[in-house]
């Protein structure tokens, strides 16, 4: 397990809000000189669902939960690779193929970390974060299902080689 020089800085907001990813990366290396390397993820909600084509999507979620379920995520990376700083933004409510859904940051002084702490992050949020997504499309709603392919992404940072 890594250990980082300084406490990371982890942050987390749940909003209905779109973000501005540019805005975000100017907070993630506010005030840190060591970076080395950013890495980020924006996630967007695909027009094609697994049953359907997809108009918009409704994200439900438990308010104080799901939060305290992102900041373990966050902890256990910043448990694993020498962050400096790390946030997720994920949206909630009703949002129209092409939205942005999701930005996960992470800085690090190299960048392996930066990386592999930002591909971990992405996978336990589709893992593990409490989130209840409905697609909407010409046949009606419907309740997305946990995906085989996501839990088992999930599953590979079990070894912590990663």
């Amino acid at each position: 397990m890594a250990e980082p020089a300084l406490s990371p800085r982890l942050a987390v907001s749940v909003q209905e809000a779109d973000f501005d990813v540019a805005a975000l990366q100017q907070q993630l290396l506010a005030g840190a000189r060591e970076e080395g390397a950013v890495a980020t993820f924006t996630g967007y909600v695909r027009a094609a669902g697994a049953r359907q084509a997809v108009a918009t999507m409704e994200l439900e979620y438990y308010p104080g939960m799901t939060e305290r379920s992102i900041e373990g995520i966050l902890q256990e990376a910043a448990g694993r690779w020498p962050l400096l700083a790390a946030s997720v933004v994920h949206r909630v409510g009703r949002l129209r193929a092409g939205d942005r859904i999701v930005w996960v940051g992470v800085a690090s002084a190299h960048r392996a970390a930066a990386f592999s702490a930002c591909e971990f992050l992405m996978d336990y949020l589709k893992d593990r974060a409490p989130f209840w997504k409905k697609e909407i499309g010409p046949d009606g709603p419907h309740w997305v299902e946990a995906r085989s392919e996501d839990n088992a992404r999930a599953a590979r940072w079990k070894d912590p080689a990663g």
